[in-house]
């Protein structure tokens, strides 16, 4: 199975469990091109991985950066932050 067959090209952002557990889950995210996941807030920490593609990740701590293919960023909880595709995108969220 392909990380890029579990969205459909409709959806602007499109994220799908990828992976539960008691311990935490992984979410695929697809973001297409020139797409926001709109600005919103994480209760825990979380690891953000660039699967395939360009996005830009900014936080309102005024960090922003851009993931290629294998680049990752750690997103701190309760800081309200955002992200959009350069180009399609694939990621995967851990938490």
């Amino acid at each position: 199975m392909n990380i890029k067959e579990l969205h459909t090209q409709e959806k602007p952002v499109s994220a799908t469990s990828l992976f539960k557990s008691e311990l935490g889950n992984a979410t695929a995210i697809q973001i297409l091109q020139g797409e926001k996941l709109k600005e919103h807030i994480t209760k825990t920490p979380a690891l953000l991985i660039c699967v395939e593609g360009e996005v830009i990740f900014e936080n309102e701590k005024g960090i922003k950066e851009t993931l290629l293919s294998g680049d990752f960023v750690n997103i701190e909880p309760m800081v309200k932050h955002w992200v959009v595709g350069t180009i399609e995108s694939q990621l995967i969220l851990i938490k």
